[in-house]
């Protein structure tokens, strides 16, 4: 029976989390086996949230500009997708944000629903020079792994341009092997895993669900009735036997 124990844990800022973990000891190989297959589930399988399209008042297209601010349209839809949410959404959301000038705007300006939360409030949006109202509408939705903006541009509203959209809330992992310590053969090894992610889940949480996606895809591989298996295989051999035997009927008449 292995162990899984908490090496480091830091937090550097709202969104950089990070854990080192000591995962073992396994039979000699099984530790690289383990480490690539947690490694590809933690940075594509984990699902997060983020903002899929956004709607600018008077803005038809992303090379435009916006009267009185610094950024143009571009710039903008780029720092919306470094903003980082938590929550529990099973279906597409909108978000408002209206915001008078002169002053910054900053992803606390945005009015979310309750069950939608920031990671970190500061993460920069754009500079209002003068005075003047901005207007914009976000649609967040739940996904995995990542989304170029030309892909949504087919499946979000009419009116809302499409933004990149990072749903992993892992940023990173590393591994590597060791050779056991447990002093009673060579033969052991142990794994050390290394996870980053964004805040929006913690490395323990996202071990934990990696670990959770993993037990689920391998209890499909389960043969828990071998006679119903077989009883499937007699009736295909009957029905193919009768397809042959009138297909030679048709073709004898």
């Amino acid at each position: 029976m292995f162990q899984v124990q908490c090496l480091q844990s830091t937090e550097k800022t709202e969104t950089e989390l990070y854990s080192k973990y000591y995962i073992g000891p396994f039979i000699k190989g099984q530790s690289t086996t383990i480490g690539n297959t947690l490694r590809r589930v933690l940075l594509s399988s984990l699902q997060g949230l983020a903002i899929v399209g956004a709607r600018i008042n008077d803005i038809n297209h992303e090379f435009s500009t916006i009267p009185h601010v610094k950024e143009d349209v571009i710039d903008i839809l780029l720092n919306l997708k470094q903003i980082v949410f938590k929550g529990n959404i099973n279906e597409p959301t909108l978000a408002r944000l209206k915001v008078k000038g002169p002053g910054i705007i900053t992803a606390q300006d945005i009015e979310l629903p309750p069950n939608v939360k920031l990671i970190d409030p500061r993460q920069y949006i754009a500079t209002i020079t003068a005075k003047g109202d901005v207007e914009m509408e976000f649609l967040i939705t739940r996904g995995q792994n990542y989304l170029k903006n030309t892909t949504l541009e087919s499946i979000i509203p009419s009116g809302f341009l499409s933004v990149d959209a990072v749903f992993m809330p892992v940023k990173k992992v590393n591994f590597f092997v060791e050779t056991a310590q447990t002093g009673n053969s060579s033969e052991l090894e142990s794994l050390i895993l290394e996870i980053w992610t964004n805040g929006s889940l913690t490395p323990a949480e996202a071990l934990s669900t990696s670990a959770e996606v993993l037990g689920n895809s391998f209890e499909l591989l389960k043969i828990t009735n071998t006679t119903s298996t077989l009883a499937i295989n007699k009736e295909f051999i009957r029905l193919k036997i009768i397809q042959n035997n009138s297909t030679q009927y048709s073709l004898k008449n």
